[in-house]
């Protein structure tokens, strides 16, 4: 058997295992505005770390910010970290139909800007033992490079309708295998091209707004996890982003994973999900 075949068939099996987990319902699900992916689902913490003042994680899913995949896919892990005593809000936003790909400028930007923007009154509501100053934004793939761009919005261009006036009140950001580099991931043809077909037609000038290496340094403390055998974001997307950051003077954490591909990440039956907990923590606590 090829190293090739061997490689795509190990990411194959981990994509299964990662989708045959059963979905979890959320305690409570809020809506921030009109649209029916409007929506965040939040999770109660429960388990032996549960109390008042708990940490709120901020959870984005990835898939490409295609219409295929939702935040269903991520419920497994954001009930896993509810379980782990966390408090969670798992945030949907619009993306890419059949007709236009992966993404859609600017609503999918609109939606992330808006439900991070809802959350503190939202989860006042659905989660009032969560502390809100000791939020951590987590994200996958293509969430975590929405979970980066959300915690630079107060880097944006000058007229960003998205641009904050201060650094959000978070206390760090924990991306999960982020598509991070936009020219980086061009260069390995990245989930197809699904950047680019986001960005749409004025590619060059929306990169300003868009790419998260075009906003260091953002000040926020933020830790990368990897794994290293990952074919869908491979490490080198990862790493130019974290070469960047560091380069701007940022001091990013940076964590590869042995032997594990893309989705083993948020994944709880895989021992690398519960190194993201623990990543998590190192931030919220």
């Amino acid at each position: 058997m090829s190293a090739a075949r061997s490689a795509a068939e190990r990411a194959a099996a981990e994509e299964t295992a990662l989708f045959a987990q059963p979905e979890a319902a959320p305690d409570v699900t809020a809506a921030y505005g009109p649209e029916p992916d409007q929506v965040v689902d939040f999770y109660a913490p429960r388990g032996p770390g549960a109390a008042p003042g708990t940490p709120l994680v901020v959870v984005v899913h990835g898939g490409a910010w295609r219409a295929a995949y939702d935040r269903r896919h991520l419920s497994p892990f954001a009930a896993f970290l509810a379980g782990r005593g966390f408090a969670v809000a798992s945030v949907e936003y619009r993306r890419g139909d059949g007709g236009r790909g992966a993404g859609r400028w600017p609503d999918t930007l609109d939606d992330v800007a808006a439900a991070f923007d809802a959350l503190p009154g939202l989860a006042a509501e659905a989660v009032p033992e969560a502390d809100p100053g000791r939020t951590v934004l987590t994200g996958h793939s293509a969430g975590g490079h929405l979970a980066l761009w959300a915690a630079a919005r107060h880097v944006l261009p000058a007229g960003s309708p998205w641009r904050l006036p201060r650094p959000p009140a978070v206390r760090g950001v924990v991306a999960l295998a982020p598509i991070a580099d936009f020219a980086a991931a061009a260069e390995l043809d990245v989930c197809g091209g699904a950047f680019a077909q986001f960005l749409g037609e004025e590619y060059e000038e929306r990169l300003a707004h868009a790419d998260p290496v075009a906003l260091l340094p953002t000040g926020i403390a933020t830790t990368l996890v990897q794994g290293s055998t990952d074919t869908e974001v491979p490490p080198a997307v990862t790493e130019a982003y974290a070469d960047a950051a560091t380069a701007a003077g940022e001091m990013p954490g940076f964590t590869l994973v042995d032997g594990v591909g893309h989705f083993p990440l948020i994944d709880p039956a895989s021992a690398a999900c519960a190194l993201v907990a623990e990543e998590i923590a190192q931030l919220a606590w």
